[in-house]
């Protein structure tokens, strides 16, 4: 059997947003075509961001899954790490905003901005 390594995007204990990877075990299906078991969702969004977009430092309002479909997308997080994700790539975006806190952009989130001469297409999936 193999695993699927999700990488997500997540709040660790002092309310700050790090990356982490995980394994998703495939061990349904056939051998020919490894499945994990079943996920729920509650729907998906599709964005363009023009190029040069660029946001501000916020967190996840809800987990989900983000698909790059067209150009690249770079997440940079308070600690001054980036980490570029291209088209076939993917990411579980899970860095909410700790219970009780208020947020801070300069403590909490991460900020994302479109790379190279393509616009970013990505695609959310809700869980």
């Amino acid at each position: 059997m193999s695993d699927f390594i999700k990488t997500v995007l997540f709040t660790d204990d002092q309310g700050v947003a790090r990356f982490k990877t995980e394994a998703v075990a495939l061990n349904e299906g056939k051998p020919q075509a490894r499945l994990s078991a079943l996920m729920s969702s509650s729907g998906f969004q599709l964005r363009e961001s023009p190029v040069g977009f660029r946001s501000e430092f916020h967190c996840t309002e809800a987990p989900q899954w983000v698909f790059i479909l067209q150009g690249q997308m770079e997440i940079g997080l308070q600690d001054g790490s980036v980490r570029v994700f291209e088209a076939g790539q993917h990411f579980y975006s899970a860095d909410l905003l700790p219970a009780g806190q208020t947020f801070d952009p300069k403590v909490h989130g991460h900020c994302s901005r479109q790379l190279g001469d393509q616009p970013l297409q990505t695609l959310f999936v809700c869980g």
